[in-house]
């Protein structure tokens, strides 16, 4: 049911889209997962070549909600800018930028430079703390496709609220003519929460390629190039781990990508200086979008 009515959207879109003059064709790339993803980057800390608009980049960032809430992800296509990082809040009409970033600004930045002849369309709905599976998802939510529990709302339909609030547009740059948003790529950065609950590490990876699949299926695109952000740990506690069993995850991370066989795995998160237990700090976010941009590139071009 979720999926169909995805369906119905994007074919009364394109009935609409038939009627515009031809506008410009943008590369859709998903941006999704937990507080990673959000982005806890400060937006003071940023280049000055990424401190203002990125011209020829869009965005459409949908306003998160928890489960069992009724279905969100407003949006609205804008100029990629800085502040779409944890605390963003959107009305699907005006967005409420905050004081931190997530990858989308390298990432863009990085794409613009290995794709120069290509626009940019992101969009991006995330949410901290969230599982994939029920069993682990706590308050924050979880992204399981088949959930039933509650009124049957989830992640995963806010997920395809925002997708179809975003691919259902006919004008995302406002230059008054029909926009041909074409899906390219899939970031993922989540498996923390999962990693916290024995029962949810060990289907981690059918969870994920499960959930994976219908994130393609909800862009009509069963090969869009997907990469997958290995999650590490802070050890900010030299006796303990953040993620219990964060290794296991990661194993399953690995071999899922391995049997993709469209997949990525970033891996350079290893390497990163945290802000707090469990964030990235503001190098560490801007170096992750320039090594997602890489690795989806990657798959594109092989």
């Amino acid at each position: 049911m979720k999926n169909l009515l995805f369906a119905i959207a994007s074919v009364s879109a394109l009935l609409i889209q038939a009627c515009q003059p031809a506008g410009n064709e943008y590369h859709v790339y998903y941006l999704g997962g937990q507080s990673n993803m959000d982005g806890y980057g400060l937006v003071s800390e940023l280049p000055s070549d990424l401190s203002g608009n990125i011209e020829g980049v869009m965005i459409y960032h949908g306003n998160t909600s928890g489960d069992n809430t009724p279905v969100d992800g407003r949006g609205t296509w804008s100029t990629l800018c800085p502040g779409h990082g944890a605390g963003f809040r959107s009305d699907g009409i005006t967005n409420s930028y905050s004081d931190r970033f997530g990858v989308e600004l390298s990432f863009a930045r990085k794409m613009k430079e290995l794709f120069p002849g290509e626009k940019i369309a992101l969009v991006k709905y995330s949410r901290g703390g969230t599982s994939i599976d029920t069993a682990a998802a706590g308050g924050a939510g979880a992204w399981l496709p088949a959930y039933t529990g509650g009124n049957g709302i989830n992640q995963y339909d806010h997920f395809l609220a925002t997708v179809s609030g975003a691919m259902s547009a006919t004008d995302i740059d406002g230059d008054g003519k029909k926009d041909r948003l074409v899906p390219a790529g899939i970031l993922w950065m989540q498996g923390e929460s999962d990693a916290n609950n024995e029962y949810a590490t060990s289907i981690y990876k059918e969870n994920l390629a499960l959930l994976i699949d219908s994130i393609r299926a909800a862009f009509d695109a069963p090969e869009m190039p997907v990469a997958i952000g290995r999650i590490s740990d802070s050890h900010n506690d030299a006796d303990s781990l953040v993620w219990t069993w964060g290794d296991a995850v990661r194993e399953a991370q690995a071999e899922y990508v391995t049997a993709d066989g469209n997949a990525a795995l970033v891996t350079s998160t290893d390497n990163y200086s945290y802000s707090d237990p469990w964030h990235y700090d503001s190098k560490g976010f801007l170096d992750l979008g320039e090594k997602f941009a890489e690795a989806i590139a990657g798959l594109r071009r092989r």
